[in-house]
């Protein structure tokens, strides 16, 4: 779930300390000859160095001198997401690589992480297509299986925790919630490039625009886990989500995916762990947080594993930063564990997860945050 969905006071902290830990958003140190194109975000304008540019492999040189944290989407016209960057604190810069073909786009920054934003339109020209070594093809043929079957794997899941929401058994529907989750955690930058499913089904109470109806796996987490009782649209809202998951796992063949957009969305991943996991607010009345965690975080290392190849040959360095940074983090995941052994998603509680502990869940986030940020830009070198 995206952390437009937090409160902007809570998303300001999670930011600042994971610019103060790793530098996240990146230093981007962009100068306006190099190429990029520049993008100036402040509370209430945001302004583009080119309204055109050339197809192919296209970077966004993002600067925050708004006093909010915002977000930078390159957009369809239907609103779909090319790529985007979230959690872009004040006074922060950001680098966002994209495989970009011809057409009429959006740049769109969202201060405070709300709403629509403040939009430009853009053209990107002419018919050259980024190009692609066969293992650049391979690796997104691989992952658009990957996430198809993360689909078709959670239907049945999602059922198991509707069909016992259906039937009044709280306890049933407490123990198949969070592992009716995974599949989503682990592909959510593809679920979100929709714009429209996420909403439906991942939204928590404060991140409701206004008029929103709230639905989803996070309504009947509270009405599970705060109400005690299943209201009485209980199953009206369990059908709507099973409807809302067939619809994603229809769509999902036909997502937009390029190496960028399996890189970008690597880091999304990270992002989502930062800003909602690891300060408890993704899963407040369940607590089933680190399951939500640990879901992101082999979703990115899914992709990374499939990019890894090219990676290996333009940036060596980066690679075994990365493949550091993964081992470490799952080892410390793996602590929270309670039995099973490694394919086990019974984790601890988050309630009892001491502030130190989170500290120390948050420093190994941020130390794998910060280098995959750069793992776009050597897939395209």
């Amino acid at each position: 779930m995206r952390p437009v969905r937090l409160s902007v006071v809570t998303a300001t902290a999670a930011v600042a300390a994971l610019t103060a830990v790793t530098g996240c958003a990146e230093k981007s140190d962009a100068k306006a000859g190099d190429g990029a194109v520049q993008v100036t975000a402040a509370d209430d304008s945001c302004e583009v160095s080119k309204k055109e540019f050339p197809a192919g492999h296209v970077e966004l040189a993002v600067e925050n001198k708004g006093t909010k944290v915002t977000e930078v989407y390159l957009l369809f016209p239907d609103d779909r997401i090319v790529t985007e960057r979230e959690n872009i604190g004040p006074g922060t810069k950001a680098r966002i690589t994209a495989e970009v073909k011809a057409g009429s786009y959006e740049i769109a920054c969202k201060p405070g992480m709300k709403g629509d934003g403040i939009r430009q339109k853009v053209t990107v020209t002419g018919a050259a297509a980024a190009k692609r070594s066969p293992e650049m093809d391979a690796a997104v043929a691989a992952y658009r299986k990957y996430v198809q079957t993360q689909a078709d794997e959670t239907l049945p899941k999602a059922k198991v925790f509707t069909d016992a929401v259906r039937a009044g058994d709280l306890e049933a529907a407490k123990t198949a919630y969070a592992p009716s989750r995974i599949g989503w955690e682990r592909t959510e930058p593809v679920a979100e490039s929709f714009g429209d499913i996420d909403p439906k089904v991942d939204v928590r109470a404060d991140g409701l625009e206004p008029g929103q109806k709230w639905t989803g796996w996070h309504r009947l987490e509270k009405e599970l886990w705060q109400d005690k009782k299943l209201g009485p649209d209980a199953k009206a809202l369990a059908d709507a989500l099973d409807k809302d998951l067939a619809d994603w796992r229809q769509r999902v063949g036909k997502a937009e995916i390029t190496p960028t957009s399996m890189a970008n969305g690597a880091k999304e991943l990270l992002d989502e762990v930062a800003a909602g996991k690891v300060t408890g607010e993704e899963e407040r009345y369940s607590h089933t947080d680190l399951v939500d965690f640990k879901g992101n975080v082999e979703g990115a290392q899914h992709s990374y594993e499939l990019l890894k190849p090219v990676a290996s040959k333009n940036d060596p360095a980066l690679v075994t930063e990365l493949d550091k940074r993964f081992a470490a983090l799952n080892k410390l995941l793996d602590t929270y564990r309670e039995g099973g052994g490694a394919d086990s998603y019974a984790f601890t509680s988050y309630e009892k997860v001491g502030e130190a502990q989170r500290k120390e869940l948050s420093d190994g986030v941020n130390a794998l945050a910060e280098p995959l940020s750069k793992l776009a830009a050597a897939v395209v070198k």
